[in-house]
């Protein structure tokens, strides 16, 4: 049975979302920063009847407990994750992850093959914040710091950052934009220990070739702060992975061509159960 719930996981509680169907794969999927599991609700619709869908917000984000240390690694939501599914005793699970998701997706599937089954990331990469980029992004953080939170100029820049130009331009996702635009602006400095972990996260180009699973990458032309380079180098040091370049996409793929993209997904873990299942 479907369910929404918070789930005593650690020393904190997760928000999760759960399709609740015992007889069907399992997809996890793991969000952006500066985003939530909802990121996820047309992926949803077309699973349905298909696969089992589980939906968290990571610790500190969404409705998930706001967080108590000064910065949340991608250690600390791998391990969270990793227990989350754990407490299931859930396994053979295929992860849908975007950008941050992304960062926890690897380090859960080094750490645990046993749990996951495949990997699809979308607007991620494996290494840290280059230092030029790192004091950019610090200079716009201090800025909208003083600003209470993303306003003005600096939810443009983040706006920027989340999607790409043709997107933002087209006009012909702009529910989709006018709603993320709305939540973005609504959130508060609660979000700064993730942002931190997030800006500040270790390189894992490392973990590549130990992560054997079959993995499915998507990588927009548009990506400002994940180029199409590092998706080329999660490529590169995977053993076994697709990548699919999307044109005039920028960083949050399923969210900006839902179109392209759901369906690729979807034929990729078919195909996955199918192999499984041989």
């Amino acid at each position: 049975m479907p369910r929404t719930t918070g789930i005593a996981i650690r020393d904190t509680i997760l928000w999760v979302d759960d399709t609740g169907e015992t007889d069907l794969p399992v997809v996890l999927c793991l969000h952006s920063l500066w985003l939530d599991r909802t990121m996820f609700d047309d992926f949803v619709v077309a699973a349905k009847g298909k696969y089992r869908v589980i939906r968290p917000d990571f610790r500190g984000q969404g409705q998930s407990a706001p967080a108590t240390e000064e910065i949340v690694t991608m250690e600390d939501c791998a391990a969270d994750i990793e227990a989350l599914l754990d407490s299931s005793r859930l396994k053979g699970i295929h992860v849908v992850a975007q950008s941050m998701g992304g960062d926890v997706a690897l380090r859960v599937a080094a750490k645990r093959s046993d749990l996951i089954a495949s990997l699809t990331m979308l607007g991620s990469s494996a290494r840290g914040e280059p230092p030029e980029q790192l004091e950019w992004v610090n200079t716009w953080l201090d800025s909208a710091i003083g600003d209470g939170g993303f306003k003005g100029e600096n939810l443009e820049i983040l706006f920027a950052v989340m999607f790409g130009e043709t997107t933002r331009k087209a006009g012909t996702r702009q529910d989709m934009l006018d709603r993320w635009r709305d939540y973005m602006e609504a959130g508060t400095l609660s979000l700064w220990p993730a942002i931190r972990g997030v800006i500040e996260r270790k390189s894992v180009v490392d973990l590549l070739p130990s992560i054997k699973q079959p993995a499915l990458i998507f990588s927009g032309t548009e990506d400002m702060p994940r180029p199409p380079a590092w998706a080329d180098e999660v490529m590169a040091g995977l053993p076994n992975a697709t990548l699919r370049r999307l044109d005039k996409i920028g960083h949050s793929p399923i969210l900006e061509a839902p179109e392209q993209v759901i369906p690729r997904i979807m034929a990729f873990l078919d195909s996955q159960v199918l192999a499984m299942a041989d």
